[in-house]
């Protein structure tokens, strides 16, 4: 996908996408610059309360940045796991998650019922 972000032409080159609650979605992008320069972008969606509109925060992390990025990412997330909540279950919500996944997959495979039209 190429989209153009002030005089550059940006190119998509790979994207995850994370689903965070009923509101709020992360998009993980590998980006590619017109001069072949690579880049993540993380934006932040956030589907506003009062309209159909969205709220949406970006962030640009560069190469000469990136293991930085991840080592003080990955400590930050450390402290408040140890220290400032280490009673919290953080794989709380991707159980329950993937049991929705689960229960919706095995409804709609259960579901062999004519259509009421």
């Amino acid at each position: 996908m190429l989209t153009v972000e002030g005089d550059k032409h940006i190119d998509n080159i790979f994207s995850k996408k994370l689903k965070a609650g009923k509101r709020r979605t992360y998009f993980f992008d590998i980006r590619r610059t017109k001069s072949n320069d690579y880049f993540i972008s993380i934006t932040e969606s956030t589907k506003k309360f009062d309209s159909d509109g969205y709220d949406r925060h970006k962030i640009f992390v560069y190469k000469e940045d990136f293991n930085r990025f991840v080592e003080n990412l990955q400590e930050v997330v450390d402290q408040i796991k140890t220290k400032y909540m280490p009673d919290y279950d953080y794989d709380a919500f991707a159980k329950r998650e993937e049991e929705w996944q689960n229960s919706k997959n095995a409804g709609a495979a259960d579901d062999h019922s004519e259509p009421n039209w």
